[in-house]
């Protein structure tokens, strides 16, 4: 699936890098914790965080991740984007618990589109 997909979700939306939604989603990973998803997370894994930091690119872009999906109607910090831009790394944001979000995400990659 592509990030692109994700914005066909109800309560999502792209707050910055529209030029990236075509990246390729094959898996995702949940978790708040920087030095996990460092550790844990693949290249092309869509991340869901209710984190807002900047930080999050870092990490975002050392693992080749295709997205951050920013969850609980969390609002992204400014230099989150401004970094995200420079590297170009979509960043969604939801209402959605990271919960919801993941279940989403699983049942779109495993079994359909149409979530």
């Amino acid at each position: 699936m592509k990030v692109a997909d994700i914005l066909k979700w109800e309560n999502t939306k792209i707050v910055c890098c529209e030029n990236s939604l075509n990246n390729q989603i094959t898996d995702g990973y949940v978790s708040d914790l920087l030095s996990d998803v460092m550790a844990n997370a693949n290249e092309n894994m869509a991340w869901i965080t209710i984190q807002t930091h900047k930080n999050l690119v870092a990490i975002a872009s050392l693992k080749e991740l295709s997205c951050i999906i920013i969850t609980n109607n969390n609002t992204p910090a400014d230099d989150l984007i401004e970094a995200a831009k420079q590297e170009n790394i979509p960043i969604i944001s939801t209402s959605m618990s990271s919960f919801d979000t993941a279940g989403k995400l699983y049942v779109a990659l495993h079994f359909n589109d149409d979530v």
